[in-house]
């Protein structure tokens, strides 16, 4: 099978990748590194098992003539270009915003073009300021006023939900989305907000554990390994197209608990310190205090449940990020 994955050099495209190659798959990556690195795909663009099955290509996903060869050329497409994390969110808004609907758009114009199977990767963001838990794919959605540009990655994401599903209810487009929790692993870098691996790194560095906020707001976490199979799961079920699937974890736990955790675990010298959002972020964002997904109907498609736990997922980060700093 031929797959093509956008977004491919980054975390969790990476991962995939390195799956299906291991697969015996083609893999075709399109990458234009804004938040990607090649150091996540060269070990498989130098491994001589993969020289005639990987296809990398730097460039953006709103190049019409490289996505037509490549959407053209392709079985699957697994669509994770996107603007990621917070902080790149609120320094590239106008950037962010046409890569997450405008590339979303050729993206699936193209799958339609040539009747090929796409999953979409959405985001726990898509449900904004709710509190509850479980979040479920039916729940409403709940976001801020506009002028909170923290609230445009959620609202972007999510139109691209409704075109995907508009393709697939007009056009009869086999579109599937994933809305991902939280996905930590290896390669994950946390320049772009990302809570782990900045504070694994601080850990190691024995730095201050800056917790935004007072520290209560929980998460689950996911590994990406365990991701990884969920997508390519519901790639292969037919009874997944022109449906949402949260892909997620399952244990809760505050923020300030997991910097604490992770203090403990890498035998830091480190404190947590509480910083108010203010201090960190502009007038344009506000967190959520809750994100925790119901993952019942995933389960019942495709078996879906994570293996990893969450001391078994810092446990793999820690080890990257130590050999990372040698």
């Amino acid at each position: 099978m031929k797959v093509l994955i956008t977004g491919g050099a980054g975390f969790i495209g990476s991962h995939l990748a390195q799956a299906y190659l291991e697969n015996g798959d083609d893999v075709y990556i399109i990458d234009d590194l804004s938040t990607g690195f090649i150091e996540n795909i060269k070990p498989f663009q130098e491994d001589k098992r993969y020289q005639n099955r990987l296809f990398v290509y730097i460039d953006t996903i709103l190049n019409h003539e490289t996505m037509v060869e490549l959407i053209g050329i392709c079985d699957v497409v697994f669509h994770l270009a996107a603007a990621v994390g917070v902080q790149y969110i609120l320094d590239h808004p106008l950037k962010s915003i046409k890569t997450n609907i405008q590339g979303t758009e050729k993206v699936l114009e193209l799958c339609d073009k040539f009747k090929k199977k796409i999953l979409l990767a959405s985001t726990s963001e898509v449900y904004g300021k709710h509190s509850h838990a479980p979040l479920v794919e039916t729940d409403n959605i709940i976001y801020g006023p506009s002028s909170k540009f923290r609230w445009s990655y959620a609202a972007s994401k999510l139109m691209d939900e409704f075109t995907a599903l508009a393709y697939y209810r007009t056009k009869g487009l086999n579109a599937i989305i994933a809305r991902l929790f939280n996905t930590v692993g290896p390669r994950q870098t946390g320049a772009y907000g990302m809570v782990i691996p900045r504070f694994v790194t601080s850990a190691l560095k024995n730095e201050p554990l800056m917790v935004y906020g007072d520290g209560t707001q929980t998460r689950t976490f996911t590994y990406v390994k365990d991701v990884v199979k969920a997508l390519m799961g519901l790639i292969k079920n037919d009874n997944a197209v022109g449906e949402v699937f949260n892909v997620g974890g399952l244990r809760e736990i505050t923020i300030a608990d997991l910097a604490r955790k992770i203090i403990k675990m890498t035998g830091s010298q480190s404190t947590v310190q509480l910083i108010p959002y203010d201090e960190v972020f502009d007038k344009d964002f506000e967190d959520m205090q809750r994100r925790v997904p119901g993952i019942e109907k995933i389960n019942r498609l495709i078996g879906y449940r994570p293996q990893t736990d969450l001391d078994a997922i810092l446990k793999y980060v820690i080890e990257d990020k130590r050999q990372r700093m040698v």
